[in-house]
C-alpha cells in the first residue's frame, strides 16, 4: 500500500450530508490524479451529529467493498460498551455524550424497541465490533489510530490509549523519547477537535479533527508518497 494517496478522514458524528459531501471530492480529487486511493476513517463516525446509521452504513459499504478503512474510536466503543452491558453507567454515559442522537437515527431508520438495542442493525454492531483500533503503513512510516499514542510504549500502546489519549507527551513531539520505533513515524489522528476548526499538523503527528459536529467543517487530509499533507474540506 505504499504507493497509494491516503484520504484520512477526522470524526464524522453523524454529519452525513458533510460525509457525502467529502466523499465526492475525494472522488473528484482521485479522478484528477487518476492513482491508487485509500480512504480512511479515523473513528467517531456515531454520536452527537444527526445520523449516525447513514453514515456507518456508508463507511461499512465503502470498506467491505474495498475503497476504505476504518478505526475504532472512543464512541464507537461507548456505544458497543452500552448494547453489550445493560449496567446504566455505560448506558448513562454513551447517552450523555451523543448516544442518544444515535439511537434516534436509528429509530427513524428501523422503527421503534422496547429495547433500543433492537433498534440497532445486528451487521452495525458486528462491523464496529470488527475494527482495529489501529492502522499502519510501515514504508511510508504512517500510523493511523484515533486517539493518539504513547511514544513510550508504541507500537505497544494500549487500545485506551489509541482511542483515548489527549496526553501532552503525545500532541508535543518535542517530549517524544528518542527511541528507534518513533524513527521517521507520523501520526494521523482525530478525537481532539481543534479549537480553529482547521487541522493541525507538524512533522510527526497530524490531528484531523476539526469539528464537524460543532459547526466545523469534516476534514480529509491527503498523503500522497513524498508529499507533504494538504487537505479536502466539507
Amino acid at each position: 500500500m505504499s504507493d497509494v494517496i491516503y484520504y484520512a478522514i477526522g470524526d464524522v458524528h453523524g454529519e452525513i450530508e458533510k460525509l457525502d459531501r467529502l466523499l465526492d471530492f475525494i472522488r473528484e480529487d482521485v479522478g484528477r490524479l487518476g492513482v491508487a486511493h485509500r480512504i480512511v476513517f479515523l473513528g467517531d463516525l456515531v454520536d452527537r451529529g444527526p445520523d449516525s446509521r447513514a453514515v456507518v452504513e456508508r463507511a461499512r459499504i465503502l470498506c467491505e467493498s474495498g475503497d476504505a478503512s476504518a478505526i475504532k474510536g472512543n464512541h464507537e466503543e461507548l456505544m458497543l460498551h452500552a448494547c453489550d452491558r445493560r449496567e446504566s453507567v455505560g448506558i448513562y454515559w454513551w447517552a450523555e455524550n451523543g448516544g442518544d442522537e444515535t439511537i434516534l437515527s436509528y429509530v427513524r431508520a428501523n422503527g421503534y424497541a422496547d429495547d433500543f438495542r433492537d433498534a440497532i442493525d445486528p451487521a452495525h454492531i458486528a462491523w464496529l465490533r470488527g475494527l482495529p483500533v489501529m492502522i499502519r503503513d510501515e514504508a511510508r512510516g504512517l500510523a493511523f489510530v484515533h486517539g493518539g499514542i504513547d511514544p513510550a510504549t508504541f507500537p505497544n500502546c494500549s487500545d485506551e490509549v489509541r482511542m483515548w489519549t489527549r496526553s501532552q507527551k503525545f500532541f508535543d513531539p518535542r517530549r517524544w523519547p528518542a527511541r528507534p520505533e518513533l524513527e521517521g513515524l507520523v501520526v494521523v489522528h482525530g478525537h481532539t477537535p481543534t479549537h480553529d476548526f482547521k487541522p493541525h499538523a507538524n512533522p510527526r503527528r497530524i490531528n484531523v479533527d476539526t469539528g464537524a459536529c460543532f459547526g466545523g467543517p469534516l476534514t480529509a487530509a491527503v498523503l500522497a508518497p513524498g508529499e507533504g499533507p494538504r487537505f479536502l474540506h466539507a
